[in-house]
C-alpha cells in the first residue's frame, strides 16, 4: 500500500517503511510526526480524495534535520562593474514513514 501526501504545499508518494526528505518542518528530532493531507491511498483498493482522502492519515518519525547542497548564486551587470555572489543551503527533515492508516 502507498499513499500521496501533501507536506509543507508538496506532494510526495510514501510507503511504509521508506525515507522521505522534506523541507524543514517544526518538529523535535526522533518524534512522531501525523500527516492529515493524504491525497490518495493506492494498492489493491485505490481511495482518491477530494481533496482529501477522509480519516486517512500518515504516521512518520523525525530522523534528522540536515542541510542540502549549497549553491552558489553569482549575478552582475554587464559594462558595469557590478558583481554581487552569495550562496544558499536549503533547510530538510528527513522522516521514516511508520504507518499508513486507511
Amino acid at each position: 500500500m502507498y499513499a500521496i501526501v501533501e507536506v509543507l504545499g508538496k506532494q510526495y508518494r510514501v510507503q511504509e517503511g521508506n525515507k522521505v526528505v522534506v523541507d524543514l518542518m517544526d518538529a523535535e528530532k526522533d518524534s512522531e510526526v501525523s500527516l492529515d493531507r493524504v491525497l490518495m491511498i493506492g494498492g489493491e483498493n485505490t481511495k482518491i480524495g477530494t481533496p482529501v482522502v477522509e480519516g486517512a492519515k500518515v504516521t512518520a518519525k523525525v530522523v534528522d534535520h540536515i542541510l542540502g547542497d549549497k549553491i552558489v548564486v553569482f549575478k552582475h551587470k554587464r559594462r558595469k562593474a557590478e558583481r554581487r555572489t552569495q550562496g544558499h543551503r536549503q533547510e530538510y527533515t528527513v522522516l521514516t514513514v511508520t504507518g499508513i492508516v486507511a
